[in-house]
């Protein structure tokens, strides 16, 4: 499946006049943070919507994971996009995308509409490696790692600042449309915002998107998800579940022959897989299926009826946000911070300590749950993990890479990322199918405990990862 390109050929910057520092990175994280806002904001809503739209916990879970899946798509396509036109215009594209995909949810009245008005909010999440590519096309180098963690940050605070819109808005109707109205008008004026204040002053470089790959991702993404998510229901040994997840098997193998053989692939392996971007990669994917596990499962827990279910916190929409806070002041404090504790001690054992302590999230609730202080106690220890872990984990993805390579390079740790939280999604959505109380399909004590398990080991991986890179390369 090779292509025949021309040579590619770098252009050279425009003659634009750069923007001041501070507005750029203002700019940068007023989109950051109404990207990181449509991941969550229908995560409180799920349990409403689950009755609304008279589907299951599979059916409404692909609310929050189709927008995972099509971000996982378009992110490295349009961090190449972004090398070869200019990371401006994709970052508008971006945001345009995500303003078309909440108008479509905000008129929804089905689950398919819904669904499809996801996927296209999601395609917004490239707009966090193109972030970074500006970042390092703009600032000095001394101000890298501060400028990264900072619009890294906003994913936190843009995650329950969402919660809270939401939580706001249900106490006085049940209509979820609202809340994307507001969505929508945000990321319109964060598109006013980006196209005033941000020139496009990096390199350009030439050459042909690479569809075929990013056809074969999506094939084998889609086909992974579906047969995770469906197992429980369809049964794991039905025709269709074993078609799926077989069909993903070949479809990867596929997709890895054909990205070795094209010119310019949609993913360089070297940059997948190679000595040092493989541990970023890793890493990435296991914080992103712990950090977006997490999300599905505390906002359901939060609000389930404990005098009814014998667990939960019966908790309101707005709960859901309110017990977020401690998570987005120590995430928004531990990310401003973190460049501090990478210049001292690296990337990687930055990494591993913020590893270790969204493990501690996971696991405090896996041993206790039953109280608000539960709740409060592992959003710290997730806002003060995921705090730290992000903002470095954005320095380890790209400072091993030329400038040139810098968005791709970002795109591709931001894919697996995401890819990892949307098989997230599936998993703990399949457990929560799997384990239920007798006689009812509602979830029992047990799928919460067990998925709460699995994301304390997958963030423990990474920190072990994390480690091992540490002691294999010096940051």
């Amino acid at each position: 499946m090779s292509t025949t390109v021309s040579p590619e050929v770098a252009t050279p910057p425009r003659a634009d006049k750069p923007a001041h520092l501070g507005a750029t990175l203002f700019a940068l994280c007023a989109a950051g943070l109404v990207v990181s806002l449509q991941q969550t904001v229908v995560i409180p809503l799920l349990p409403r919507l689950l009755s609304q739209l008279h589907t299951d916990v599979g059916g409404v879970t692909w609310l929050f994971t189709a927008a995972l899946l099509t971000g996982a798509i378009a992110t490295p396509l349009l961090s190449r996009f972004g090398d070869m036109y200019g990371k401006k215009s994709m970052v508008l594209a971006c945001l345009t995308l995500l303003t078309l995909g909440s108008i479509v949810c905000a008129l929804a009245g089905s689950l398919p509409i819904y669904i499809l008005g996801r996927a296209l909010q999601g395609t917004s999440a490239a707009m966090i490696p193109l972030a970074i590519g500006i970042i390092r096309d703009t600032f000095p180098r001394e101000q890298l790692t501060t400028a990264i963690g900072v619009v890294s940050g906003t994913m936190g605070v843009g995650g329950t600042v969402g919660m809270l819109v939401t939580g706001a808005i249900a106490q006085h109707t049940t209509n979820p449309h609202p809340i994307f109205w507001i969505v929508a008008a945000m990321a319109a004026a964060t598109l006013a915002i980006i196209t005033v204040t941000i020139s496009d002053t990096g390199a350009r470089h030439g050459g042909r998107p690479d569809i075929v790959g990013a056809l074969l991702l999506a094939g084998l993404l889609t086909c992974l998800l579906l047969g995770i998510s469906e197992g429980p229901s369809w049964g794991w040994g039905s025709t269709r579940v074993v078609a799926l997840l077989i069909g993903a098997v070949v479809l990867t193998a596929v997709w890895v022959v054909a990205e070795l053989k094209v010119a310019q692939p949609l993913v360089r392996m070297q940059l997948l897989a190679g000595p040092k971007s493989l541990s970023a990669n890793l890493i990435s994917v296991l914080l992103g299926f712990a950090m977006y596990g997490s999300f599905t499962l505390i906002s359901n827990f939060v609000q389930a009826p404990h005098d009814k279910l014998g667990y939960g916190l019966s908790g309101s929409v707005l709960d859901v946000g309110l017990y977020g806070l401690p998570s987005t002041a120590l995430m928004t404090f531990f990310s401003f911070r973190a460049g501090r504790i990478v210049a001292r001690i690296g990337a990687a054992y930055t990494l591993a300590i913020g590893s270790l302590f969204a493990a501690a999230s996971a696991g405090w609730l896996a041993v206790s749950n039953g109280h608000v202080y539960d709740m409060l106690a592992s959003n710290a220890l997730q806002g003060t993990g995921f705090g730290i872990a992000y903002a470095a984990l954005g320095t380890l993805a790209v400072q091993h890479v030329p400038m040139s390579e810098s968005g791709i390079a970002s795109g591709i740790n931001s894919l697996v990322r995401t890819t990892g939280g949307a098989v997230a999604g599936a998993v703990t959505a399949s457990l929560l199918s799997t384990f239920t109380i007798t006689g009812t399909h509602i979830p029992a004590l047990h799928g919460y405990t067990l998925s709460f398990v699995i994301l304390a080991v997958a963030a423990l991986a990474g920190a072990a990862v994390a480690v091992g890179h540490g002691l294999r390369h010096r940051d």
